[in-house]
């Protein structure tokens, strides 16, 4: 590399270079063949990441604590990482939003890590409230400077913002030598609500956030137009909402002109969440909640020997985290769909979806063609989605492609 440069330097392995040059962010610990002639970086540094000829691949952040040694933050050698590098980075990432989404930005996305070149960092907006969850030692060291830019932008394109609360209850950090926690992050003149519970509007309903509490960020906003999508049949149908969580998609098929919907989780805590968020639209009458295993309740209406459904919705949670996991959630993916396709008759429609990247949609198809191999059924694909747009997935990074979503009806 001929420039002069500052910062450290990381050399590695051909494997690596090529994974980078073709559009992957990340440096494992593995990959390293040397790191900056034997002086380790200090955590958290800035370094430029080399081929083994010397040839510039990019710069990123190091974490020493982590796999994931090195995360790339641009492959521009005339890049400096300043308040003006961040702010532009924040601006095109808002602007992508407003392009993506429309007017429908008070509830979405700001920042999705590696997809807005963010590594580790997620920004969510509720309404007047900021969440953010950090994952990287190098936000980590960032945020004070990264926090009150991504206020600055959004307030300057007149968005009201009330509060920044950090959700950093996560185990991941761990991997990162970070601490635990969670609260306000502190703004000079900005004063935080007395409340970490906030409203905010989806596709027209209501929703009680609990950002403090809640899950991930307090509330899962990648499905947001999969929730439209339900919408759209739901009309005159009887609708069982499998893992409902908040209510989501139940309020969505209500709200699309569902005769009847019945929510069901195994969480009286989050079922209790969605009966607010159902008196909150005033759909008490036309929903109601169900407390059960849905790997229970599925064959015990099945036995019962009548099909009371003619939609049904399963929005599990994430059945594998590792790819050491994927056979046993590959057999649990399957019983539900199997369990759900026998008890739609034909013309019914399922709703289905993984939340996990380490699910690809080629083997979560599969598994939906052997549920119904088994169940005796065939499908016809309405239409398959994935997250919403304000959650980007970069084509080379195959961790931000992580939801699938399929509607078939059984014919």
């Amino acid at each position: 590399m001929k420039l002069e440069r500052e910062y450290p330097r990381i050399t590695v392995t051909k494997k690596a270079q090529a994974s980078l040059n073709g559009g992957h962010p990340w440096v494992y610990d593995t990959e390293i063949t040397d790191t900056n002639g034997g002086t380790p970086p200090d955590n958290g540094a800035f370094v430029d990441v080399l081929g083994g000829k010397g040839e510039y691949l990019g710069t990123g952040i190091y974490s020493k604590h982590s796999k994931i040694r090195v995360r790339l933050l641009s492959r521009s050698a005339n890049d400096r990482f300043d308040e003006r590098f961040f702010r532009r980075g924040i601006e095109y990432a808002w602007r992508y939003r407003k392009t993506v989404m429309g007017d429908d930005i008070s509830a979405c996305r700001v920042i999705f890590g590696e997809a807005d070149r963010f590594p580790g960092l997620t920004v969510d907006r509720f309404g007047d409230i900021l969440v953010t969850q950090t994952l990287s030692y190098g936000m980590e060291r960032l945020k004070p400077m990264i926090f009150p830019l991504i206020y600055d932008v959004l307030t300057a394109d007149g968005c009201r913002i009330n509060g920044i609360y950090e959700r950093n209850d996560v185990q991941l950090r761990e991997l990162e030598g970070l601490a635990e926690g969670k609260g306000w992050f502190e703004l000079e003149g900005l004063t935080r609500p007395d409340s970490t519970v906030t409203e905010m509007t989806e596709n027209g309903i209501r929703y009680r956030v609990n950002f403090e509490n809640g899950q991930k960020t307090g509330f899962f906003l990648d499905q947001k137009y999969n929730r439209l999508a339900v919408a759209k049949i739901a009309r005159g149908k009887r609708v069982l909402d499998c893992f409902t969580h908040t209510g989501s998609f139940a309020l969505n098929a209500a709200m699309g002109g569902a005769e009847h919907v019945t929510a069901v989780d195994i969480s009286e805590d989050a079922l209790e969440t969605a009966r607010r968020n159902i008196a909150l639209n005033g759909m008490d009458g036309r929903i109601d909640t169900l407390a059960a295993d849905v790997f229970n309740l599925l064959p015990a209406l099945t036995q019962r020997g009548s099909s009371p459904y003619d939609l049904i919705i399963l929005d599990p949670p994430a059945f594998t985290k590792s790819r050491k996991t994927v056979d046993s959630a590959s057999r649990g993916y399957k019983e539900i769909n199997y369990r759900a396709m026998k008890l739609l008759q034909r013309g019914g429609y399922l709703a289905t979806c993984s939340c996990s990247h380490f699910m690809p949609d080629e083997l979560f198809l599969k598994l939906i063609r052997s549920a119904a191999s088994d169940a005796a059924v065939e499908l016809r694909r309405v239409e398959s989605r994935q997250q919403a747009p304000d959650h980007p997935a970069l084509m080379n990074v195959p961790e931000t492609d992580y939801l699938k979503f399929h509607i078939f009806q059984v014919v």
